[in-house]
Formats: C-alpha cells, structure tokens, sequence
C-alpha cells in the first residue's frame, strides 16, 4: 500500500520523479535552502492535490471494504454489501438532496455544503438502512429472502426521488451530479481528508471492539446469544457503523461500487473468517484496491481523467464473476 502511495504521488500530467519527492515538499512547506520554479511547482501538485487525493482514496477504500466485511458477517450472506441494502443509495439522496435543494433551503450550506452533505448522507444512508433492516425483520428476526427483496424495492424508490431531484436540477447542478454519481476523487483538497477522518476513522476504529461478537455471529445468532452477545444492540450498532461510514464516503467521492462486495468476499478465501484478520485485511487490501483504481482512472485518458466508479465496476464485475464461476465449478463439478 505505502509503494503504490509513492507511486500515485509520482505519477500525473506533472511528473514528479522519486529522487524530487523530498525537495518538492521541502520548497512547498519553506524548509529548502534554495528551492527554484520547478520544485515549487512540484511541491504544490504534490501537497495541494495529490497527497489529499491518496488520502482519501485511503479512508474511503478503506471504509467500504470495512463496512462490507461487517455486513457480509451481520446478515451472514458473502453477496451483501453497502448497495444492496441501501446505504449507499440512502446515502446518495442525502447527497443528492444538498446538492440540489440545500442551497436555497438550508442557510449555511453555502458556508459548509461538503460538511452538510457529509452529515446528510449518512442521514440519508442510516435511515433507509434501518427502514429496510425493520422491513427484512420476520417474528423479530432479519429474513434474509425478505430483507433482500426490502432492500432492492427501497432502493428503486429511493432512485427514482434522485431522478426527480436531477430533472429538477440546473445545467451547473447536472454536471455536478453527473461526474459524482459514477464516483471522482477529482477536486480533492486537505478539507475533505478533515471531513473524512470526522465520519470514516471513528467508526472504523469502534469497529475493532466488535471482534468477538462478530466472530460469535459466525455460529449463528442463536449460538451468539447464549454465548453472551447482546445480539440486537450488537446488530444495532455495526449498522449504524457502517451506514455512517458509507454515508461519508458518498458525500465526498459518489457511488464506488464493487470494493464492499469484492474485498472482503476474496479475504475471506485467503485468510478465513475469523475477523482478526479479516477486518485490518479489509481495511489495508481496501485501501490499496481504491488507490489503484484511482491510478487508474487518472493515467488512461491524460490530462483529462475517468470516473473511478467506471474502474472499479470493469475491474470488479469480472473478478466477481470468476469467483462465482469458481465456485459453481467446484460445488456441482
């Protein structure tokens, strides 16, 4: 992960070599005895637009890989993940909704729109998680069938208020929807790395304290409970973890897809299940996966970039499908 970091800080339309990385933060921060127009100019792209960018690929990737490793471990289904039971979507109203409405309704938008937009996505991603976690309920327990059928009724409601929220939508609001709603880490600055350690870190570190329930899950909710788990404060609370991180990470970067579902569906296949592997393996493998992507998406079409959900959705959809197509070989031969 530190190598690609190195790696993305080198490479742009301005390229930047490994022997210029020390004397171009040096001249940028006043520390260089000498510093001339070249390494200057270095320092800037380095420390005001690619260092938050790789930043924030890091707590992002890493927070969705996470919440996906906790709610594929929840509802005990390797096909779950943010998308699927309407974080993200939730999350992309909220989003959405700021975008488009809160300037005019809400009066310090203007002052804090990323802030606002932040704390109403994840609004927006914990409240239509929690409607469909209440509908998926069956005799007081989540049905699985039901929840998933719940989640992909409440998502395409929620999708058609964001189509209503975009035909209402100026020209200068449309371009920004459109860019955001297949997912850029473009225009990045220290002030959205803030924002993020505010909402992804503090989830994503009270996460660790759910090691031994999470793993208790793994026997089955019955055998969690008379083990001593708290099962529904436990469920409870890893929703609103990860509905808070997922939230966050809309606001910022858009709808990423496939990092929740595939990182910790392959962690699972090379380390097990147990989650004091899985959960740092989530968090270090998710950050580097959304890195790389990001790489990706600014090196194929330079100096203009791609979208970084259309780099994960060709990287993802195809590993994910050898991964089922592995698996149907090895169950039915």
């Amino acid at each position: 992960m530190v190598a690609v970091a190195v790696w993305a800080a080198m490479t742009g339309p301005v390229e930047i070599k490994g022997a210029d990385l020390l004397p171009a933060i040096l001249a940028k921060t006043g520390y260089a005895c000498q510093a001339d127009a070249q390494a200057m100019l270095q320092g800037t792209v380095l420390l005001n637009i690619r260092m938050p960018r790789i930043a924030l690929a890091i707590l992002v990737g890493a927070a969705l890989a996470l919440a996906g490793a906790v709610l594929q471990s929840l509802f005990r289904n390797p096909l779950a993940d943010p998308g699927l039971i309407g974080v993200s979507s939730g999350g992309a109203f909220g989003a959405v909704f700021v975008i488009v409405i809160g300037h005019a309704w809400l009066p310090f938008a203007g002052f804090a729109s990323q802030w606002m937009m932040a704390l109403f996505a994840m609004g927006g991603g914990i409240g239509t998680t929690f409607f469909i976690y209440r509908l998926g309920l069956v005799n007081g327990r989540p049905h699985m069938t039901t929840l998933l059928l719940a989640g992909l009724a409440v998502n395409a409601f929620v999708g058609a208020l964001i189509g209503l929220l975009i035909y209402v939508a100026s020209s200068q609001e449309l371009r920004t929807l459109t860019f955001w709603s297949l997912g850029s880490l473009s225009n990045v600055s220290w002030t959205h790395v803030w924002i993020a350690c505010a909402f992804i870190v503090v989830p994503m570190v009270t996460v660790w304290s759910f090691v031994r329930p999470l793993n208790a899950f793994l026997l089955g909710e019955a055998e969690a409970f008379h083990l001593g788990v708290p099962v529904t404060a436990v469920k409870r609370n890893l929703i609103f973890i990860s509905a808070a991180m997922v939230g966050a990470s809309v606001a910022l970067c858009g709808i990423i897809g496939f990092v929740g579902l595939i990182v910790p569906h392959l962690l699972r296949l090379l380390l097990g299940p147990d989650h004091r592997f899985l959960i740092p393996g989530s968090v270090l493998l998710g950050a580097l996966v959304l890195m790389l992507a990001d790489l990706i998406a600014r090196s194929v079409v330079q100096p203009a970039e791609l979208p970084i959900g259309i780099i994960t959705a060709l990287l993802g959809a195809p590993f994910f499908l050898g991964l089922l197509w592995q698996t149907k070989l090895k169950d039915f031969g």
